[in-house]
Parts: structure tokens; sequence; C-alpha cells
């Protein structure tokens, strides 16, 4: 039997939810959904109702629509589309407020609402010959959520332009946009891009759940050593760290946790984003727009006419901005960046193609920590078996001791068929003492420098077979992600 409930914005905007024998109310209820309440009851007696705090009220609300009925959720396999469609866009959406809206707005608002519900970082919408395919990726991998012939592909990817305000008599040129969205409370944010195809517009909506919160230091796959090295990192005057690493390697929550270590009240932080992922409590954060010429250069530059402690600059990815932070950094102030790089020393040779002298890199740079994620062993299904030759090649070669057992992904109903639950990162971090800095002062290369810096163990190939030999991944997922030359 359905149970009984009222609809979602009306619950929402009036501060009263009814589940089943339930009723929940939150501190700015109103008489009006008092009274509708007690009509939707009709003989039934009404519950003594729970009186919760605002945050409460709306934990409740997310979890209880969340849920889905037969009411609230209709499957994308029985949806009838028609001409009519809906473009309203003057006020922030709420994914779980589509029961009543029409069959393309519900479509798109359902395959959102599953992405953000799933833990997706990425959403994409793919127009083919034969169709729409729609996949989203979790834990780094593409997971498909449909593929159908009988969807209005034009008028799915001219609603997801709508929300985004882009131009939707544009089809030749790609497009960028944001849709700010919520879940039951949850504030999402997503930056969608659109590129020209042969059968239509292809949209790439990622995925930013700003309400999620950071990540403490222990929960990031830090050692004790690295914790320790990190909070020796905030503690400098001045300088650069840089985080380094492929998209979705997780630097900005990197990057966001050395900022909090910084945060104190004495220390005036600012931030150049983009784009913004997190609210942080006492820092000034700035949105970059390339458009209007506010670029990560040009914001640099106004934030240190703010009287900066510490500075996080998005992303170092041009010659301008690399030089505006060394001059930063010379002047007193900490700078914190991410910068496209292979591992942590082949930071200063992405420095050095970026036009900086050896005497500035050496000068500046404190710190770099290059990060990967490997996708963690579900504790359901992993497979425990003896190591093989030549899983102890890997080992052996890194000097490293070969574990007796390692585990295999299977697959089972708690991972999805995966056979992987969430991700673990791996860290690959150096100080630049006296010695490093020498040596980067002289021009030394890579090789020289790697030798300098780090043990077999520190290196992320070898934090990742420590990974496997605790039994937190397997060696298959170490060797995707980071590799293992001979």
């Amino acid at each position: 039997m359905t149970k009984i409930r009222l609809p979602f914005a009306f619950a929402r905007d009036q501060q009263v939810i009814l589940d089943g024998s339930r009723l929940v109310i939150g501190p700015q209820a109103s008489t009006i959904g008092l009274r509708e309440a007690q009509r939707r009851l009709g003989s039934h007696r009404m519950p003594i109702p729970d009186m919760v705090d605002q945050e409460t009220f709306a934990l409740e609300l997310a979890r209880i629509y969340q849920s889905g009925t037969g009411e609230e959720e209709t499957s994308t396999d029985t949806l009838l589309f028609d001409l009519e469609d809906g473009t309203d866009t003057t006020r922030q959406r709420d994914l779980l407020e589509d029961s009543s809206e029409a069959p393309v707005i519900q479509l798109v608002n359902q395959v959102l609402r599953r992405a953000v519900t799933s833990g997706a970082s990425d959403l994409h919408l793919e127009p083919s010959e034969d169709g729409l395919r729609i996949r989203m990726r979790i834990d780094g991998f593409l997971q498909p959520v449909m593929h159908r012939s009988d969807v209005p592909v034009r008028r799915i990817v001219s609603r997801l332009k709508v929300m985004a305000g882009l131009d939707i008599a544009e089809t030749r040129l790609p497009q960028d946009g944001r849709i700010p969205l919520s879940l039951g409370g949850r504030m999402i944010d997503t930056r969608v891009s659109s590129l020209p195809g042969n059968y239509g517009e292809r949209i790439v909506l990622r995925i930013l759940d700003r309400s999620s919160g950071l990540r403490p230091l222990a929960d990031l796959g830090l050692s004790d050593k690295q914790v320790a090295l990190l909070e020796r990192m905030a503690a400098m005057p001045n300088g650069i760290i840089l985080a380094t690493g492929p998209t979705g390697a997780g630097k900005t929550t990197t990057l966001y946790s050395l900022l909090q270590l910084a945060n104190r009240d004495e220390r005036n932080i600012v931030t150049v984003e983009d784009p913004i992922e997190y609210d942080l409590q006492g820092v000034s954060q700035s949105q970059i727009n390339a458009e209007i010429g506010m670029t990560f250069a040009a914001g640099l530059r106004a934030t240190l006419r703010q009287d900066p402690d510490v500075i996080l600059v998005g992303e170092i990815r041009d010659a301008e901005t690399a030089t505006v932070a060394s001059q930063a950094a010379l002047t007193g102030h900490l700078v914190l960046s991410s910068l496209h790089a292979n591992g942590s020393v082949g930071a200063v040779v992405r420095l050095r193609d970026l036009g900086l002298d050896n005497f500035l890199i050496a000068a500046t740079v404190r710190g770099v920590i290059a990060q990967r994620l490997l996708r963690r062993l579900c504790t359901e299904c992993a497979k425990p078996r003896r190591s093989t030759d030549d899983d102890a090649a890997h080992f052996l070669r890194h000097n490293m001791t070969i574990p007796d057992v390692i585990f295999d992904a299977v697959g089972c109903a708690s991972c999805n068929g995966a056979g992987y639950s969430g991700r673990v990162g791996i860290f690959e971090m150096i100080e630049i003492g006296d010695a490093l800095r020498q040596a980067i002062d002289r021009g030394a290369n890579e090789t020289d420098l790697m030798a300098l810096a780090l043990g077999e163990t520190e290196t992320l190939i070898g934090q990742g077979l420590l990974e496997v030999a605790a039994g937190r991944t397997t060696l298959d997922e170490t060797l995707r992600v980071v590799g293992d030359v001979a």
C-alpha cells in the first residue's frame, strides 16, 4: 500500500513532512501545511509530530523523498514523450521535484538524480546513429545508464542547454555553462560542456557535491609520516607547494585539506579557482572568468593587493601564472596550486618547460605532492590467492617484501559486479631540502632528482604495491593506474 505523502515542493516550502503514520515538522512549519496533512489523512488519526531543527528537517526531507515510491518515481522505460517541454529556469531546480513535469524534463531530472545519488563525478550524454547513450563515471570508470533509440535527443540536449544558460540556437560551436541544483537540501553544482558531433551535440556534466564536505587527512589514505609532512608544509611562511596528477586524481581535495591546516585567525587566505568546489569558512574565494579577462594570472595579481598570507591558485597552466606565483612566493606569500605532471619530480621539469629559471624554481618551490586514486577492493567479494612469480617480480623490482597472499576482484551484488567499492589515494611527496635545491639549481635531470628525492617505497608504484600487500586493492588496479616500468 502506498504511503500517504505530501508533494515534495509543498512539504519543503511548508516545512511539513507526512510519511504514512509519521509527521515531521520543521521550525517554520505553517498552518497550511498542517491542515493539508490532516486533509490527506482523512479519517485517520493525526499522529504526534516530531519537531526537529532546520538541519534535521532537510536531512529527513532528502531521506524520505529520495527513497522513491510508485507515486514519486517514474521509470525511464515507461516515459512517453510529447511535444510539450518546460523551460522555466528562473530558480534553482530541486531534483526531487519532478513528478508532474513534462516527460523530457522528467527524464533529464531522473538521470541527474541517479548520477548524484550514485556518487558519479561525470555524466555523459552521447547522441549516436541509433539514439542516445548515457553513461556516468563512478570511481573513475564509465558505467552505462541507458541506451535508447526512442527518445527525442535534440530536445533532451536543448533542455540541458537551457538549464545551463547556453545558446540553444548555436549547435556548431562548443559551449560551457553551469547548472545549480539541489537534491533534498544538498547543494549540487554541475559544470556543463557541449561539443558538436556527427549525430548532434554531446553533453558532459561535471558534478560537484558542495555539501559532501572535506575529508580529514587520515581518510585520504595518507600515512602518519605523510600527514606530518603536510602539516609541516602548511606551516611554512612562504614558497610554493604543488599538487600534481591527472584530472580526477583528487588534487583539489588535497589542496583544500592543506588549506584547512593553514587556516588560522592570524592568516589572510585568498583563493582563485575554477570552479569553486567547496565553500571554506574564513576563506575569501574567487571564481575565474576567462571571457572577461579574469584568468588565473589576473586573479593572482589581484589577490596580491588583498594583503594575503596564503594564496590558493586552482591551476598553474601557463608561463604567466607560473611567473606571478613564483614572484608571490619570493615576496613572502605561501602559494598552493595544482600542476599537470606525471610525478612529484616531474613538476620541476614542467615548471622548466613553462619558462621558469632553475634558480627561481629552487628558491620558491617548497614541496610537491603527486597522487593517484586506486579503486578499493569490495570487502564482500575480494578473493585471496597466493602470489605468483609474476606478482613477486613487481615487489622484487622495488626491493619490497613479497606478500604471501594478494587479492583479486570478483564482483557481487553489493558492488554492482565491479569488484571494487570506493577509492583510496596513494601519494608521492617530496620536500625540497638543501641537496635537492642545489641539484635543481644546477639543472639536474629528472632521473637524478628522483634518486635524491625518493626511496623505493615512497614512489607512486611503491605506495600502490603497499596497498596491494595490505589487501586494499589489486595488483592489476595498481598497474593500470600507475604502471611499472621494467
